[in-house]
This record gives C-alpha cells, structure tokens and sequence, in this order.
C-alpha cells in the first residue's frame, strides 16, 4: 500500500478511561472482526488482562478503512497499558506511531496517567487526536472535560470527538479523524531496509516472534535478515501482520507494522529496540532503540519445592521474551534455598509476573518482601547498589545509605486534600507544590522515599479520597537517609529472606509488628521458639512460641509427689535437648507477613 495511505496510531489514556473498548468499537466499525468473533477487549489476549480488566501488554492490529471520499486506508493501531507500571510498554508503542488517540473518561476528567502518557506522546512529537468517552452516563460532562483538555493541549474543545465505546457512538469520527489529522509514515521505501522491534513474545513452534515497525525499505518473506546489534543472522520462517491474529503476507513496505518469526530461542539474540535489515544490502545506520527499562521493586523469587528449580529458570527466560521489563539474576538464600533476585517496575507488575508464572507455567513459588535499590558508601569509598537487605554491610562499614525518592502526582477532589496531606507526611513526604486545576480538584505534587509508597500507598489514597484520587510517579533521584537493616531472629538463628531496610525512626514499630506478626504465623513446636527483631546486635522486640507440650503426668493416678517432679524434670531435659538440636520449620506464610506490616 502507498505510504500515503498509511496511518499508524496509538491508544492512550488512564486505567479505565475505555482504552480497549473503543480499540473494540474501531475493529467492528472497520470489519476487521466478524460480529461472531467479537467480543469484550479483544486485543487483551491474555486470560489476565481479561479478569483484571487491565492491559498489561500493548497489542497491535492492522485495519483497512474506506474514507467517505472512497479511499481505502491501511490502519496499524497500538493499545497501550493504562497502569503507571506498564508506562515503558507505552513508550515503546509509541516509537512505532505518527499518532495518538487520547482518550479522557467523561465523568473523571483529565487524571494522573492522562497527563504522563500524554507527556511521552508529546516527546514523541506525535499528533494528538482527543477522544472524550462514556458520554452516555449519567454523571459524564464532555464539555467541561474538553475545556480540560484545551488548558492542557492547547486543542480547540471544537475538535475533540464525543463518543461512547461502549454503545458504539463516535467510532466513525474518531476514524476519519485519523485518517485526516495523523500524518502518514516518513520513510524511504527505495533506501535499504530498516525494521524496528518494539515488542516481542515466544512462540514454542516459531521462537522469538518479533513485533516490527518497518521504516525504511521492505522486509521480504524469503529475504535473509540480519540483526544489526549483535550481527546475527536470521532467515525468517514468517512474515506478517496482525488481524488481529497473525496472519503471514510476503513482505511488509516501508511504514507498515507486522511480525518477523525468527526462529531464535533466546532475548538476547532478538532485544526489543534492535533495527533489522537485510543481510545483503544492510543499513548504515541503525535505528535509534529504546533505554533499557529501570526496575524499581526488587524481590527474592524461590520455588516451594527445590527441585522446581530449572524449571523456575526456564519459566522466567521465555517471560522475559514477553516482558522485557523483568531483570532477574540468581541467589542463595539459607531459609528458602536457590531461587532468583528479580527486578519489576512496580508492585502491580510484579503480582502479574506472578501470577503469570503460576498460570502459564504451573509453578509453586514463594516472593519474599519487596525491596528497592538502595546506594551504599562505604567507609573505605566503595560505592555499591544494594537491593536486597541481606546484602547490606555492617554498620561499622558504611559511611552513608542512599534511597531512592519519587516525585508523585496526586490529582484529588479538593475536599480530601486533609487525609491525602496527612498520609503523605506519615510516609516521610515533602510537598513541592500545590494547583488548583478548577474550583473542585487539586494537583499535589511531593517527593517521597520509594521504600514508603511501595507497598500499600496506593490501597491507602484510593480508601481516604473515597476512590477519586489518581496517582503518578517517576524517579526523582537518590538522598542521604539513616537507613538500617532490620533482621529478624527464629530461635537465635537469623532468618536472611525476612530481613528489611527500614528508616531508623520506623525501626523499633515495624520491627514489634514484625515479631507480632510472626508469632502468629510460626506454628507451635515442642520446645520455645523465640521470636526477635534486632537492628545490628541490638533486640529491639521480642516474642515466644510457646512449645506444645505433652501431659506425662496422664498415667499417674495419685502416688508420691516426687514422681510426678521425676517425669516433669526429665521432660524438661527432653525439650531442652531438642532445643539445641531442633530446627524450626518456617511456613510459606510466615514469609508474606512482611507484606502485611501496613494493612491494618
């Protein structure tokens, strides 16, 4: 197809502003799937993405729409994620397009994430096209939403689109609106060929499928490629475009978005934002990629049971395939045994990346506490990256910790602003500023430690505002903080996957809700367990599991009292032996109690 008639695009827009759903009204709208095809978030192919109501991956799909003038044009749209952890999928779509389609719920307006993806669409030097949906409830007020987007944009509010994704109204103009607002593809169709991978996933039967933007030149099917990071090889098996399921075409021309099968087994032969070309008239140059993803939330990964090792290792391989946001390398731990530190880019992420891998790869494992990436200098000026607390020097040894703090956007209701204040302090916040966007909602802007957010703040806002808030947060670079380790003690023996980095002001409360916690989960033994908390040599909390212990006294029906002291003594002998000797068995729960610290 021409590049004139080329038009590729993006969906973008906050978690549940109807990203997928107006994806699914432009799929019928241009008959690219059968009404008995169709169904809720078609591009969400993932079981996953379906009960969670979530994109996780960005999908692509190519459509063919004839203009009103009659005109056929050739339509490669990209859904992109919502969530704030998955904004490196949205960038990456993004590298692909000309353009983006904005979507802003009618009823919640302009939210945190609106304004992020928008932000990268606009580095991007994309043409923005805004959509307001759910123009159909009750509560929706598209005009006072489409002034939103004008102060922000700049667009006239004449030229954003009303629609419902959901009864189907607007899919036409937002169609034609792309074919008339979006320019079509800058690439040289006679220059040697350059493809960009944006995405990937693994295909047992035709190994890395890499999912490509062809920029310049053509991509043949019988062509022989070459990766030009690594200068590997490939005779592809497949070439071609998604419909949305993979259906192969001989080539794919400059402009145009497809798949290459490879056939290569491994990431590291086929990396997203790697240029292909051909092997006997390659590019000079290749395509500028993408900045490896950073990972926030680091967590010690283990199998339940030991001989699931391997099969952990190759599960997590072919997932990086799919993500590859996920870091992981292997470790040691003396409670849980060999298992792997992984790295996710939130603490949404890594549930998925979970329970991904108990879905897809029925797998028994066991998370231990999240974890950031702290600095750490020490004495003698050796610099290290510390993310998990087992890892931390003495305290003689270190001369200063740095933590990681986030700069977060919190968009609320003007009436919360006193909770969502007094839970940002509580987490050691420091406000930068305050606007006022209307007369009834407030953009917050603070600086927080990661460690502080990183496990229930989000559950926190969502329940003081009521619902309303939405957050954002990107990393604002690393402080000085007086950071200790926290362990944790099980019958005088420490216990490495429960330990934590924790302020020192925190430490005495977290470490007695620890030993609280922990006394609860440790099943009772036959001899005392004891239960401490201590930063460095210091206990600063302490608990007892009380042993179970057995009536040997039953049989004695009366007689002297000293052979009732003879038995209880030589008990006590027993247990004391089975002290010294005993080891105490740690349940799967007991690790999941450091997660809980904050809940109630």
């Amino acid at each position: 197809m021409q590049q004139a008639h080329i038009r590729n695009f993006c969906i973008i827009a906050h978690i549940d502003h109807g990203k997928s759903t107006l994806a699914d009204r432009l799929l019928e709208r241009t008959g690219t799937i059968t009404q008995r095809e169709m169904m809720d978030q078609v591009l969400d192919a993932m079981d996953l993405e379906r009960e969670k109501g979530v994109t996780i991956k960005a999908s692509a799909v190519r459509m063919e729409y004839t203009a009103p003038d009659g005109e056929v044009y050739e339509l490669n749209l990209i859904d992109t994620p919502g969530h704030v952890d998955f904004t490196y999928e949205v960038s990456r779509a993004l590298a692909a397009c000309e353009g983006a389609v904005l979507v802003v719920d009618a009823t919640q307006g302009v939210q945190a994430q609106t304004l992020a993806n928008l932000y990268l669409a606009l580095d991007a030097n994309l043409t923005i096209v805004p959509v307001i949906n759910k123009i159909d409830l009750v509560s929706a007020r598209p005009e006072e939403v489409a002034q939103e987007v004008e102060d922000l944009l700049g667009i006239p509010a004449g030229e954003a689109i009303y629609a419902s994704a959901k009864a189907g109204t607007g899919a036409e103009d937002v169609l034609q609106a792309v074919v008339q607002r979006i320019p079509p593809p800058a690439g040289r169709p006679d220059a040697p060929p350059r493809a960009l991978i944006f995405d990937s996933h693994y295909d047992s039967y035709k190994g890395v499928v890499a999912y490509v933007r062809v920029v310049d030149g053509t991509l043949g099917s019988g062509d022989l490629l070459l990766l030009m990071s690594n200068g590997l090889e490939v005779d592809p098996i497949e070439i071609g475009v998604f419909r949305p399921g993979m259906q192969p075409t001989q080539r794919l021309e400059a402009g145009e978005v497809g798949y290459v099968a490879t056939g290569l087994k491994t990431l590291q032969e086929c990396r997203v934002g790697d240029t292909i070309t051909l092997k006997e008239n390659p590019a000079g140059k290749a395509l500028p990629g993408y900045r490896p993803a950073k990972p926030m939330v680091f967590a010690g990964l283990y199998p339940a049971e030991g001989e699931d090792y391997t099969l952990l290792r190759d599960a997590l391989a072919k997932l990086q395939l799919n993500d590859a946001s996920i870091v992981y390398e292997p470790e040691t731990s003396h409670a849980l045994g060999f298992g792997f530190r992984c790295g996710f880019l939130g603490l949404f992420h890594m549930d998925i990346v979970q329970e991904r891998l108990e879905r897809e790869y029925d797998l028994d494992i066991v998370f231990t506490s999240p974890s950031v990436e702290y600095q750490v200098l020490k004495t003698d000026g050796q610099v290290l990256a510390i993310d998990n607390p087992a890892d931390l020097p003495q305290e003689t040894e270190i001369a200063q910790v740095e933590e990681p703090w986030m700069q977060i956007q919190i968009y609320t209701p003007a009436e919360y602003i006193g909770p969502v204040m007094d839970l940002v302090v509580k987490r050691r916040g420091e406000m930068i500023k305050m606007e006022y966007l209307d007369s009834s909602r407030v953009l917050l802007t603070y600086e927080v430690p990661l460690a502080e957010i990183l496990v229930d703040f989000y559950d926190q806002l969502k329940s003081r505002t009521k619902g309303y808030a939405s957050l954002d947060y990107s990393l604002a670079g690393y402080r000085p903080g007086d950071m200790v380790k926290l362990d944790v003690l099980v019958g005088g023996q420490p216990v490495d996957a429960l330990s934590i980095i924790v302020h020192r002001d925190q430490s005495f409360y977290k470490g007695q809700r620890l030993v609280t916690k922990m006394k609860e989960a440790i099943p009772r033994q036959l001899f005392d367990v004891a239960i401490q908390a201590a930063v460095g040599k210091r206990v600063i909390s302490r608990a007892n599991v009380k042993a179970l212990r057995k009536d040997v006294l039953a049989k004695c029906y009366g007689g002297d009292i000293t052979r009732k002291r003879k038995l209880l003594e030589k008990q006590k002998k027993g247990k004391k032996r089975m002290k010294m000797v005993g080891q105490v068995e740690i349940p799967q729960e007991a690790f999941m109690t450091v997660l809980r610290l904050d809940e109630d």
